[in-house]
C-alpha cells in the first residue's frame, strides 16, 4: 500500500477547525481508495511565536523538507501577532525555500451556490507567481521616524521566474479549454510589466493550440464581474494574482470555498495546500467555520500526489453536499454538519 507523509500545520484560529475537519475526509478517502496518509502535526502558529519568539523553529524548513506534502490550516492572528511578522514568519519562506513558484486556485460555482453575480458556466483557474514579483521583499526604509522618512518596496522580475510561471499556465491551459488571459498593466509599468507582456508574446508561439489574451489589471477586474464565463486560464503576477483571487472567490460565493495549491512544479521539494480564507479568529473554535474550502485544497493535495480518483471522489462528495443545501451559506451549518455529509457522501 502506498504511504504519503504529510506535514500537517493547523495553524491559527479556524484553521485548526477545517484542518482536523479535512483531514477526516482525507483518511476517509484514502481508505476507500487503496493508500494510506501518515500525518505528522506540527504546532507552528501565533501561539507558538508567543512562546518561543518564532513562527517555526530554525530548523523548520529542513523538517518539512523530507515530506510528500505539506497540508496547512491558516496562520495570522493579528491582535496579537502583527501579519507582516506571521506571513514572513512561515508561510512565505515555505513557499520561496520549497520553490513553490505556481499558486493555483479554481473558482467555479459548486453545486447549489448562488454567487453574488447569479451567474453560472464559469470555470476558472487562476495561476499567480508565487515567489517574487511586487512580494519579493527587495526594499527598505531610511530615515525611520523622522519627517524625511522614506520607504521603498521594490517588485522583482527575473526572466527565469516570468517564464517559468508563464509556461505552467499555458500547460494547464492546454490541458483544459485551450485559452490563456495574462494579466498586467504595462500601460502603467513601463519595465517589469512589458517585460512580462513581452516574454508571454514570445512563448505563445510555442503553444500554437492555446489562444492567448493580455488584459490590463483593471479591465480584467471588470471582466471577471461582467463575463466570468468567457474567461479560462488567467496567469498573473504575486500582487496582481493575489488580488484577482479574492474577487474570484467572491464570485463562487465567498473566501468559504476558496481552495488553493502553493505546487513545485519540478517536485524537488513537497507543494503546500491551504483555504483561502484566513485564520477569522473570532469565530475560532466555535464549530461554525465551513471547512469545504479546506476540503477542496486536500482534493487538490490528493491529485498532486497522483490520487486523481481519490480527489476526484473528494470533491464529488463536497458538491454532493453543497446540492444538499449543507453549507451553502456562512454560518448555516456547523463544521462537523458539513464534514459528516461529506463524508456520507464520500462512501459512494
Amino acid at each position: 500500500m502506498t504511504e504519503y507523509s504529510l506535514a500537517v500545520i493547523p495553524g491559527d484560529g479556524i484553521g485548526v477547525d477545517v484542518t482536523d475537519a479535512a483531514m477526516t475526509v482525507l483518511e476517509a478517502a484514502a481508505s476507500r481508495f487503496g493508500f494510506s496518509l501518515a500525518p505528522t502535526r506540527f504546532p507552528w502558529s501565533c501561539a507558538h511565536y508567543h512562546e518561543t519568539g518564532a513562527m517555526m523553529p530554525e530548523d523548520g524548513i529542513e523538517t518539512l523538507r523530507g515530506f510528500d506534502a505539506i497540508f496547512l490550516g491558516a496562520v495570522g492572528w493579528p491582535d496579537t501577532v502583527p501579519d507582516a511578522v506571521s506571513l514572513h514568519g512561515l508561510l512565505l519562506p515555505i513557499r520561496k525555500h520549497f520553490d513553490q513558484y505556481a499558486n493555483v486556485r479554481p473558482h467555479r460555482l459548486l453545486q447549489g451556490i448562488e454567487g453574488p453575480l447569479r451567474t453560472d458556466g464559469f470555470d476558472i483557474l487562476c495561476i499567480r507567481e508565487n515567489t517574487e514579483g511586487e512580494y519579493a521583499g527587495a526594499g527598505g526604509r531610511v530615515h525611520q521616524g523622522t519627517a524625511n522618512e522614506v520607504a521603498t518596496e521594490t517588485s522583482v522580475f527575473t526572466r527565469m521566474g516570468v517564464e517559468r510561471i508563464l509556461r505552467f499556465a499555458f500547460g494547464q491551459a492546454r490541458a483544459r479549454r485551450g485559452h490563456l488571459t495574462s494579466v498586467t498593466k504595462s500601460n502603467a509599468q513601463q519595465y517589469s510589466m512589458v517585460f512580462w507582456d513581452e516574454i508571454t508574446r514570445a512563448l505563445a508561439a510555442e503553444y500554437p493550440d492555446v489562444t492567448v489574451a493580455q488584459i490590463h489589471i483593471d479591465a480584467m477586474a471588470a471582466k471577471m464581474v461582467m463575463a466570468p464565463e468567457t474567461l479560462d486560464v488567467v496567469v498573473a503576477s504575486n500582487l496582481f494574482g493575489d488580488i484577482l483571487t479574492d474577487l474570484g472567490a467572491a464570485i463562487q460565493g465567498g473566501l468559504g470555498f476558496a481552495a488553493s495549491a502553493n505546487i513545485n512544479p519540478d517536485r524537488t521539494a513537497p507543494s503546500m495546500f491551504e483555504p483561502v480564507h484566513g485564520s477569522a479568529p473570532d469565530i475560532a473554535g466555535q464549530g461554525i467555520a465551513s471547512p469545504i474550502a479546506a476540503i477542496w485544497s486536500g482534493a487538490m493535495m490528493l491529485d498532486h500526489l497522483g490520487e486523481a480518483e481519490a480527489a476526484a471522489a473528494v470533491l464529488s462528495a463536497i458538491e454532493t453536499a453543497t446540492g444538499r443545501g449543507i453549507g451553502v451559506r456562512p454560518g448555516s451549518h456547523s463544521t462537523a454538519e458539513i464534514t459528516d455529509t461529506v463524508l456520507e457522501a464520500l462512501k459512494g
